[in-house]
């Protein structure tokens, strides 16, 4: 595409120049936790940058700062050199900074057009919106901001709710959106959480025209391999302060998980157990119309299988039919030698099936209620003292041995679980899926958003449980996190199961052929 014709990105900025974001001794506290500590960094135009560290270690506060959701308590901001003491959301936008959540923060009954182009008409506005919408303004804004990001300009799809769309569009319409205001600097919060290999690729490509064009790009990430593929500077963070910056090309995964949790990880396989034995599970001819069929396979006790594809190869949607969200319509499953029937989640605890969403966020979690509850929350009827109410004292200590066992990170277990890292939020999903003391636990995306710390810690109560006798399944498209965890990996397509492998034989490139090839040309009816 003729970037030319397509994009409204900003010329680079001159040689010599100031950079267009300076922080200098930013500090920040929250009822007596000093959240940031003198952090002083620069974000120069044209550059790509990679913010790491361990969940609570600062980055999600720093980067509402920069974008002016919350003002710092010490310390200045300058942008392209003029100081200025604190910055509003509006300000943080007219400047010419740009932040990409990691719930997106676009409006789902709103068109794609409409949320594109409303930042813009903000800004210009100065933050108030005038009693008519320039219609032709906006669509003209959008139908140039979605060519910059290779979506289509027609009015068939800028037209569509945001509700309708993938989550992988939604992406490409939220960094859309921040080219439209003509940002100087896009900050992407986990921006390929959810995405797939060759989705991620696109936005990477998209990212480089960014960059090319002089817009600064922060991602605050976790994914190591796939920042050193992408390249630029590092600023890694710990306990809140800057720990160490750098080219990422310069230094190792291992050194850069080093920096992030001062302690050495494992980069190897996890998975040193033999193979599951006996049937756990076994599955025959499952199908759901325009999701997947024909899915046959079989778990052993103390096995490990990995579940993975593209967003659209049906694994998803197996996922929950294999914990009763939403029902296959054909084949039968066994759990040792029991035929048991998934029409609810509740038929999936009482078969000893244990489930983590994907989406803790919005599948998992009761954000605003306490840890002790969500814990707690699958087996309220098993704890009912003889009065029919919650026998609060047993209820406290499952809790409490469950975060112990599970290390979950807590000052009180009655503070809501949204005053959690996300690495602590994922081991409270594990914790709840486990107080079923399950004989089948399905993992979805069990890693998704969390740290390096986090994922070796929930890489090891995975590889406990089975070794404990427990059948699991992991759904994912992190393949590292598949060979290292896994005995078996079977690949997705079109619906079907394409193509099975020996996890400790095969390596991340044949997997990922595996994923793409396009050997199945229909899903199944």
């Amino acid at each position: 595409m003729d970037s030319s014709n397509s994009s409204p990105i900003s010329p680079p900025t001159v040689p010599g120049s100031p950079p267009f974001l300076e922080l200098r001794g930013i500090h920040k506290r929250f009822a007596g936790v000093h959240a940031l500590r003198g952090v002083s960094t620069s974000i120069e135009a044209g550059q790509i940058y990679h913010l790491m560290g361990e969940n609570g270690c600062g980055k999600s506060t720093l980067i509402k700062i920069i974008s002016g959701a919350q003002p710092a308590d010490e310390g200045s901001i300058l942008i392209a050199g003029t100081e200025t003491l604190s910055l509003s959301p509006i300000g943080a936008l007219s400047a010419g900074i740009e932040t990409v959540y990691q719930d997106l923060s676009l409006l789902p009954n709103l068109s794609v057009a409409e949320n594109i182009s409303l930042t813009q008409q903000l800004v210009e506005s100065n933050g108030r919106l005038a009693w008519r919408i320039n219609r032709e303004q906006l669509i003209a804004t959008a139908v140039k901001a979605l060519g910059a990001v290779n979506l289509p300009t027609d009015s068939k799809f800028w037209s569509l709710p945001i509700e309708e769309l993938p989550i992988a569009t939604r992406q490409l319409v939220a960094i859309a959106r921040a080219i439209a205001t003509e940002a100087k600097l896009v900050i992407m919060d986990e921006p390929t959480s959810a995405l797939t290999k060759r989705e991620i690729d696109n936005l990477i490509g998209v990212v480089d025209r960014l960059r090319a064009g002089g817009v600064a790009v922060l991602f605050v990430t976790h994914k190591l391999d796939e920042s050193k593929s992408i390249g630029g500077r590092f600023i890694i963070m710990r306990d809140g302060q800057k720990v160490m910056e750098g080219d990422i090309r310069d230094h190792s995964k291992s050194e850069l998980s080093y920096w992030m949790t001062g302690r050495q990880l494992d980069v190897a396989r996890y998975r040193r157990a033999e193979h599951g034995h006996g049937d756990l599970l076994e599955v025959k001819n499952l199908g759901r119309s325009r999701a997947f069929g024909n899915v046959n396979f079989s778990l052993g006790h103390g096995e490990i299988l990995g579940i993975t594809g593209l967003l659209d190869s049906g694994r998803n949607e197996l996922a929950r039919a294999l914990v009763g969200i939403t029902p296959a319509e054909s084949g039968t499953l066994t759990i040792d030698g029991q035929t048991v029937t998934l029409k609810r989640p509740i038929d999936a605890i009482d078969a000893g099936i244990g489930y983590v969403p994907e989406d803790r966020l919005s599948e998992g979690l009761f954000l605003e209620k306490p840890i002790r509850s969500n814990i707690i929350v699958e087996i309220l009827d098993r704890i009912k003292n003889r009065w029919g109410a919650i026998d609060d004292k047993r209820s406290r200590t499952m809790a409490e041995d469950i975060a112990r066992e599970l290390q979950i990170v807590a000052a009180n277990l009655e503070s809501p679980v949204q005053s959690l890292s996300g690495g602590n939020q994922q081991r409270v999903l594990i914790g709840r899926g486990l107080m079923i003391k399950p004989k089948l636990f399905v993992l979805h995306g069990p890693t998704v958003g969390v740290d390096v710390g986090s994922k070796d810690t929930i890489f090891r109560i995975i590889q406990k449980l089975s070794a404990d006798g427990m059948g699991v399944i992991i759904i994912s498209d992190d393949l590292p996190e598949l060979l290292q965890n896994c005995d078996r990996i079977m690949v997705m397509r079109k619906g079907t199961i394409a193509e099975v492998f020996d996890a400790e034989n095969v390596d991340e490139d044949t997997l990922y052929r595996a994923l793409v090839t396009d050997k199945s040309s229909r899903m199944p009816s």
